[in-house]
């Protein structure tokens, strides 16, 4: 049957809320940058293929897509 113990229960390591935060912030700027990157790469993508930009200055502009991203999502 059931064991019934009128003791303290051990749940375990208390928990680091300072790691918590840290990891959770990492996430989210893992998350934000990681998006940014996707779109700045699909945009530069659609401007090599369907236009008449090339290859180099669609990297151009995948490149000021991203420094542009990064300082606005900052």
């Amino acid at each position: 049957m059931a064991e019934h113990h009128s003791g303290p229960v051990e749940m375990g390591a208390p928990m680091d809320y300072a790691e918590h935060e840290k990891t959770y912030d990492f996430f989210i700027s893992a998350t934000k940058y990681g998006t940014l990157f996707c779109v700045a790469l699909l945009i530069a993508m659609a401007a090599a293929f369907f236009t008449t930009m090339g290859f180099f200055s669609s990297l151009v502009l995948f490149i000021l897509l991203n420094v542009a991203g990064f300082f606005f999502l900052r």
